[in-house]
């Protein structure tokens, strides 16, 4: 399934939110500042130093951007694709799809498409601020000329929706920074995990995903995996995946793509 005799794929994709996600869970966190500043340290502080860790690495990663960050943004945006990464989408706003009208849902794909697009990036990539689809979505993908999601929980190995030439590159909690990172300041009961703890839950997630022959995807968020404890981390642990004999790392769109032809 996998070019160049790989036995499995491996992507390094971080949802690049920043202020969006406080906001899109309650507006009235736009007149916050200091809920706020959570999220623009990653555009502020941790966006550079993550490129910095991609290009010693030698490794092109995926970049999910919601559309208002990248107005608010744009040179980030511009450093993201400067360095040869992909750019993808992230919602127009930090809203879940499910919540929206049809009409709305449309709306932020086109106006999040379009965004992303006049700052330079080809955009062929959609995953959700909630990871949750509408009933509508893969269709809308498919109509605005989307050729990957990466949404759904529900294999290791990505495949295409049988009513839609759209190809689903599976993700999971596990390997997403948030669930074991993020503070949840509202309830004050959510332990902050350790770096050691993270990373033996990535190494034997990912360990397991390879001995099965499929893609491994590892969400992050700058915000998050950005802060300078965790940075040697993320690091340390692209070096360990790089290593392993028998590993092709690609961004989503190279997986996406790989797929789609396989499946002619």
């Amino acid at each position: 399934m996998w070019p160049e005799g790989a036995g499995c794929a491996v992507a390094f994709t971080f949802d690049f939110d920043a202020e969006e996600v406080w906001i899109g869970d309650d507006p009235a966190n736009a007149q916050r500042p200091g809920v706020l500043s959570q999220g623009t340290y990653g555009a502020k502080v941790a966006v550079p130093l993550v490129l910095e860790i991609l290009a010693r690495q030698d490794v092109r990663a995926t970049f999910f951007v919601v559309g208002r960050v990248a107005e608010r943004y744009p040179e980030r945006v511009g450093e993201i694709l400067a360095a040869g990464h992909e750019i993808a989408h992230h919602g127009y706003t930090h809203r879940n799809p499910g919540d929206l009208s049809s009409e709305d849902e449309e709306s932020e794909l086109v106006q999040g498409k379009r965004i992303l697009e006049s700052l330079g990036a080809r955009v062929t990539g959609y995953r959700s601020p909630s990871w949750e689809l509408s009933p509508e979505t893969i269709g809308l993908l498919e109509r605005h000329g989307f050729a990957y999601s990466s949404n759904l929980m529900d294999d290791i190995r990505p495949y295409l929706h049988r009513r839609a030439a759209v190809v689903e590159v599976p993700v999971q909690w596990i390997l997403d920074d948030a669930a074991h990172f993020w503070f949840a300041s509202s309830s004050w009961d959510k332990k902050i995990a350790t770096v050691a703890e993270v990373r033996s839950i990535w190494t034997a997630e990912f360990e397991g995903i390879r001995a099965l022959g499929g893609a491994c995807v590892f969400a992050m968020h700058p915000q998050i995996i950005g802060r300078p404890g965790r940075l040697s981390f993320l690091e340390s642990f692209i070096e360990y995946v790089k290593q392993k004999p028998g590993v092709w790392v690609a961004t989503i769109d190279d997986i996406a793509a790989t797929v789609e032809r396989g499946a002619r």
